[in-house]
């Protein structure tokens, strides 16, 4: 393949990754193939980190003017705005599905139900209220480096579970098929999302780093033992599960 083939196929992978996490305006596809969306994957971690640098970008230029936690506010916002809430409907809708259902079944079936019941409510209060109130705590040089690192090593989260982990539910009813990223795309997934938090101090990033990996596993293992697997709610509900975790342990590391 010639370079510049090489370049416009891995453009394309980009914009593929950025259509599927994030509502940002990105160049339309001719065509589309949903293989694409395995190779893709590869760049999820990217497009974290696009989505962390809008939310670095807001929190930076809103602290000038603003005092308190309304930069951090204005930041999780800017997030959820660039993304649509892709993975918070997924973590309101996991915590209903495990949260109240008695079987396999119910659970899956209440995960694809479109309403939110009370479980998922408290769920995305004490996620984003976490979120908010860890980087309220950081200095703002340090809460954009949190950003970086949280959004980027989050997307991480799901590819690296979607290679592990069985998928449990209905292939025919998903939205998408289940992505299967190849063994190249993983390693790359894993390098960008690991690579941000070379921008934090050593000790409070591997600190941040393991704890997100154990929440995100936490919720993984807890869907292996409710469902059978993952489910796209699932992938979404570990992403904000890593996310959170790491913001946490990064303000009890380095807050004012």
């Amino acid at each position: 393949m010639s370079p510049l083939r090489w370049i416009a196929r891995e453009a394309t992978l980009v914009v593929v990754a950025l259509q599927f996490l994030t509502r940002l305006p990105v160049p339309r596809l001719a065509k589309f193939d949903p293989k694409w969306l395995d190779s893709a994957s590869g760049y999820f971690p990217l497009a974290g980190l696009i989505v962390g640098a809008i939310s670095a970008v807001t929190l930076w230029a809103s602290h000038v003017v603003l005092p308190g936690a309304l930069p951090a506010i204005l930041a999780i916002s800017a997030g959820i705005a660039a993304t649509g809430a892709f993975h918070e409907d997924g973590l309101a809708d996991t915590a209903d599905g495990l949260g109240g259902g008695q079987s396999r079944e119910q659970r899956l079936a209440i995960m694809k139900d479109s309403r939110i019941g009370t479980y998922g409510t408290v769920a995305l209060l004490l996620a984003l209220a976490l979120k908010i109130a860890s980087l309220a705590a950081l200095a703002v040089p340090t809460a954009v480096a949190a950003l970086l690192a949280a959004h980027a090593g989050a997307r991480m989260v799901p590819v690296v579970a979607s290679a592990m982990l069985p998928y449990a539910g209905e292939t025919g009813g998903a939205k998408v098929a289940p992505i299967e990223p190849p063994p190249s795309r993983l390693t790359f997934a894993l390098l960008t999302g690991l690579a941000p938090f070379l921008l934090l101090p050593l000790w409070p990033a591997l600190g941040a780093l393991l704890a997100g990996v154990v929440a995100a596993g936490w919720m993984l293992a807890r869907a292996m033992r409710s469902i059978g697997g993952h489910t796209g709610d699932v992938l979404g509900a570990s992403e904000q599960a890593f996310e959170v975790a790491v913001l946490v342990v990064l303000a009890g590391a380095l807050g004012r």
